[in-house]
């Protein structure tokens, strides 16, 4: 599957786990999708490293390739 995609996906399934259990605990409101956010980010940047450079790699390869 592409890098992309597999990245954008674990950031929403972290985002969604989040959410979830920041609702169970009872953060309501704005405050559950602020914290919601700044937790999945955080989350992601320690536990998405991996596809995180795929996808920059793969960037990388998309920009040194000859045009045809």
């Amino acid at each position: 599957m592409h890098p992309v995609i597999v990245y954008t996906l674990s950031r929403l399934g972290l985002f969604a786990v989040a959410l979830g259990v920041l609702y169970l605990l009872g953060l309501r409101s704005v405050a559950l999708l602020a914290v919601a956010v700044v937790l999945s980010g955080l989350a992601s940047y320690v536990l998405l490293s991996k596809q995180r450079d795929a996808v920059s790699e793969r960037i990388s390869e998309k920009r040194h390739q000859p045009e045809s």
